[in-house]
Formats: C-alpha cells, sequence, structure tokens
C-alpha cells in the first residue's frame, strides 16, 4: 500500500501521523495539526464546496488553498476568525494563536519582535509554556493573513488556538525529548565503558589496536548523541543566526553569556 497524502495540502503523511477530518461522512488523512485545524474550520464554516468540487490535487503543495479561499484570504474572513478572534474596538482585533516550532526563549522573543514591527501591530504576548500567542492589531491597517505570513517567513507556524490541539503538539514534543533523552543517557553510559579501560590501564597493559578499537568504537556511539539528541539544539543556534538578522537582535540568543 503507497504512502497516503494529505488530503488538505497534498504533502505525503509521516507513518507516525494519524490526524483526520470528516469531510461529507468520510475520513480524510491529514499530514499535521495545521492542515487539520484549518481542514476543520473550512468544513465548520460551511465552505466545504471546495473539497467536494475538487477532482484532483493541486500541482503544487503551495497551491493547497482554491482560488475562492485565496480570495478571502481564509483567516481574514468574519466566519473563520469567530471561535479564536475578539473584537476590542472599532477596528481592534485580538487573535488567540499557537505557534508550532518555539524550542526557547529566543524564539519568543524573535517572534515577538518580528511581529511588533510589523504596521498596524498593537500588541504581542507569547506563553512559553504553552506556545500560545495573543496578538492584537489594527485591521485598518493590516490583515490577520499578513501577519501569519509573516510568522512563516522566520520559520515558524501559526494557526488557530485550540486547548486540544495544543495538548497534542505538547505530547508529541515531550516524546520526541524523552527519546533524545534516552539516546544520550544510552550513549553515555557506553562510551564510559570503554572509556574506563584506557582511564585505569597502566603502560602497556592494553595493546595500541585495542585502544583504537576503544576509541573508534566510542566514535560511532557519540554520533546518534550528536546527530540526534543534541540535534534541536544545533538546529536552533543555526537557524536563530538567520532569523534574528530579519529583527537585528538586541540582546543574545539562548546559551551565550
Amino acid at each position: 500500500m503507497g504512502q497516503e497524502h494529505c488530503y488538505h495540502c497534498g504533502l505525503p503523511v509521516p507513518a507516525t501521523v494519524d490526524l483526520s477530518v470528516s469531510i461529507d461522512g468520510q475520513a480524510r488523512a491529514m499530514c499535521c495539526v495545521g492542515c487539520q485545524s484549518v481542514t476543520q474550520a473550512i468544513v465548520d464554516n460551511g465552505l466545504a464546496d471546495y473539497y467536494r468540487n475538487r477532482d484532483a490535487l493541486p500541482d503544487s503543495p503551495r497551491e493547497a488553498l482554491p482560488d475562492i479561499l485565496d480570495g478571502l484570504k481564509l483567516y481574514d474572513h468574519a466566519d473563520f476568525q469567530k471561535s479564536f478572534v475578539r473584537r476590542l474596538g472599532a477596528s481592534e482585533r485580538e487573535a488567540s494563536l499557537i505557534i508550532e516550532g518555539i524550542t526557547c526563549a529566543a524564539c519568543i522573543w524573535l517572534n515577538e519582535q518580528h511581529m511588533a514591527k510589523l504596521p498596524g501591530v498593537v500588541g504581542v504576548e507569547i506563553n512559553y509554556a504553552t506556545r500560545r500567542a495573543r496578538v492584537r492589531w489594527d485591521e485598518t491597517r493590516i490583515r490577520l493573513s499578513d501577519i501569519l505570513a509573516a510568522i512563516v517567513a522566520i520559520g515558524y507556524r501559526a494557526y488557530p488556538y485550540d486547548a486540544a490541539k495544543s495538548e497534542e503538539v505538547a505530547g508529541r514534543e515531550r516524546r520526541s525529548a524523552l527519546w533524545r533523552v534516552f539516546v544520550a543517557g544510552f550513549g553515555m553510559m557506553q562510551v564510559m565503558m570503554y572509556a574506563i579501560p584506557a582511564y585505569i590501564a597502566g603502560p602497556g597493559d592494553m595493546a595500541p589496536d585495542i585502544e583504537a578499537l576503544l576509541r573508534w568504537a566510542s566514535l560511532l556511539l557519540t554520533l546518534p548523541v550528536v546527530l540526534y539528541s543534541a540535534a534541536p539544539f544545533f538546529r536552533a543556534a543555526w537557524t536563530f543566526r538567520w532569523r534574528s538578522a530579519s529583527v537585528r537582535p538586541s540582546r543574545p540568543a539562548c546559551g551565550r553569556p
């Protein structure tokens, strides 16, 4: 059986993902919580004609939204905003969003700084623990879709806040973190096991080929720790360098004194 593709965007559905949305009574596979959230909103707001009338997936996932939704700017549609946007004044609005991809306090700062510099954005507050963001803006000067596009432009994803989906994202991140800790701990113990003989052996007690074998074994056991367990740290450090260029950080990134 071939790999399933997301019914909304057309991207392959990872084997570890089991998400779906019921469209016309049939469960349709989704590749991520973001696609699931948008698709559910489309269906709930009576816009499922797009899925009923579509007879093929778009040629490119970037063209996933239909022309009618692209014209309406889905996130700017009043019916779509009912569940997560609050009216504060004649033109001021506040949206509750969840931002995926946040890994450290510097990510919070970067997103807040980047959005705060957009003309028309009145205020931004992001909770590190829940990844929940409250964004206030003047809709006469900027649209919500423009704010979301600015978030995507710096490598993050934002979609309407939902407590259940927020917990699902947090649970997935916790499981991934636990696996990384397990790999790091196992690798550390095995490397120490191979290192101890070199520490306690006296001059001439260990043959050179055995010593070289233990060093090569330690190197091989260290690779999963560096490439898998420590990957989020290195990836965040690398991407932060480029993301921060757009907002000229005034304070150091994570991990720096």
